[in-house]
């Protein structure tokens, strides 16, 4: 078991006073028997003028923030202590029906995962393509090693390039450029997936970077995101394509959702002109403890 913490900052600026409308923050971890939450801070300036917590549709704890001042600068200052408990992986424990693929999910589960097969890119033929390279689809292949494979592909396939814009590039995008951030890499799973009969879901959260003499690992500095794959037998079973990582180790799990335009770690508005904003600043560092 180890014992992390997380400081993560988020700040923007204006160049004139502008008023902060609702911001929608997601970054309290779930508690699960992987990880259990121990301390939760978080401070805003200006000060709000009221903070609730509500659980969206995914289960995710969302902290909604209303504001009546106004400012030149805003922040968002989280900070978390949380255990966590590494899998051991990729042991997969599968059931017999679906050792080897292609199967169909048990018709008692198909109804709640069919939401989370459906392909939001059916239209991109470039992930067929693709996947042709080193999948023979239809063939009858084990499970476990074709969800590593393409896992594998992307972590040593694609080069990671860090990006503050906002948003998400298709699958194709990412196929075309060769290169993507982490959210980008994990729609990509995720649609791969989806296109092979699998349920998939979006991720959002933190990586653990460790020290030099550690493995590499990409997206730490900042929110971090990678997908989960429902696997009978295992159930949700973590993927994060950009570090070739199975199974949740070094990584920290705050958010759940179907695409990724449902996880977004902070967001909102505000009453100004398009102009006002300066642009934003965010930091985060994830440690471990003695």
């Amino acid at each position: 078991m180890t014992i992390f913490s997380v400081h993560h900052a988020t700040t923007y600026r204006y160049k004139r006073p502008v008023r902060p409308g609702q911001h929608q923050l997601l970054f309290r971890p779930r508690d699960s028997f992987d990880q259990r939450l121990l301390d939760c801070r978080l401070t805003i300036e200006p000060e709000p003028v009221a903070i609730r917590w509500i659980h969206d549709v995914f289960g995710n704890c969302v902290t909604l923030v209303d504001f009546a001042a106004s400012t030149t600068v805003l922040t968002f200052d989280t900070s978390i202590r949380l255990e966590h408990t590494p899998e051991k992986s990729p042991d997969f424990l599968i059931e017999d029906y679906a050792r080897s693929h292609p199967f169909a999910y048990h018709p008692e589960e198909q109804p709640d995962l069919l939401p989370y097969m459906r392909r939001h890119h059916g239209d991109d033929h470039a992930i067929d393509e693709w996947l042709a390279r080193f999948v023979t689809i239809g063939a009858s292949q084990p499970t476990g090693r074709l969800l590593m494979t393409l896992n594998e592909a992307i972590a040593e396939g694609f080069s990671y390039q860090r990006r503050t814009a906002r948003g998400t590039q298709t699958p194709a995008e990412t196929l075309a450029l060769q290169q993507g951030t982490c959210r980008d890499f994990a729609l990509l799973m995720i649609e791969a997936a989806r296109s092979l009969g699998f349920a998939a879901r979006f991720i959002t959260g933190y990586v653990y970077v460790p020290a030099r003499d550690g493995p590499v690992r990409l997206g730490g500095g900042s929110t971090h995101a990678w997908c989960q794959i429902y696997v009978p037998g295992s159930g949700w079973v973590e993927f994060d394509p950009t570090n070739g990582i199975v199974g949740n180790r070094d990584l920290i799990r705050v958010g759940v959702a179907r695409t990724p335009q449902q996880a977004i770690p902070i967001s909102g508005t505000y009453w100004g002109d398009a102009d006002d904003e300066l642009g934003l600043d965010v930091s985060v560092h994830v440690n471990t403890e003695a």
